[in-house]
């Protein structure tokens, strides 16, 4: 019998267990989760200087709630000024036939972001939020839920639009209303 399976004959029960114990540290260190990516991963800079991002979708009793970043990447101010155009789209990029509000508070009241519309200037590298809400209710049977996969979004009016996709999608149910509120200064 060689030396090295001598030793392994002679291992203590406390000695296999050590061994053990260290082996299910390392797998659960492997398999431990790290941070949650951003849904929308940043893109390089359009040549308006300022790109749009999604946060996660917030869902409680048919709520939903996700919030949009307005980042300057650009080197020159920005002013945000009023609400985001959107244009909810399916998963073949076709608009769905909905009714797009301006005003949180009617579908919900979202605190920070039910006030008018306020000029928010955005220095190179800051941000502005916006709140897009809607809910998954279904009041008629024999109406097809609505469901969209992406939204094309601007800052405002006339300006160009950027293509995001909302984690989970958009699950309008038979509402057919999302809402948008003004750009607000982000902490």
């Amino acid at each position: 019998m060689s030396i090295l399976h001598n030793r392994r004959m002679r291992s203590t029960p406390v000695a296999r267990l050590v061994a053990a114990s260290a082996t299910l540290a390392l797998l659960a260190a492997c398999t431990a989760e790290g941070p949650k990516p951003d849904p929308t991963p940043p893109a390089p800079c359009p040549p308006s200087g300022v790109t749009l991002r999604t946060g996660d979708v917030e869902a409680a009793s048919g709520l939903r709630a996700m919030r949009v970043k307005l980042v300057n990447c650009g080197s020159q101010p920005y002013t945000a000024n009023g609400y985001p155009t959107l244009t909810v789209l399916d998963a073949d990029r076709k608009p769905l036939d909905i009714d797009v509000l301006q005003g949180t508070a009617q579908i919900s009241t979202i605190t920070g972001f039910d006030g008018p519309p306020q000029p928010v200037t955005l220095a190179p590298g800051t941000e502005a939020s916006a709140v897009v809400v809607w809910r998954n209710t279904v009041t008629e049977a024999t109406v097809p839920a609505a469901t969209g996969t992406y939204l094309e979004m601007a800052p405002a009016t006339g300006q160009p639009t950027q293509t995001l996709s909302p984690d989970g999608g958009v699950d309008l149910g038979t509402t057919g209303k999302i809402a948008t509120s003004p750009w607000v200064a982000t902490p």
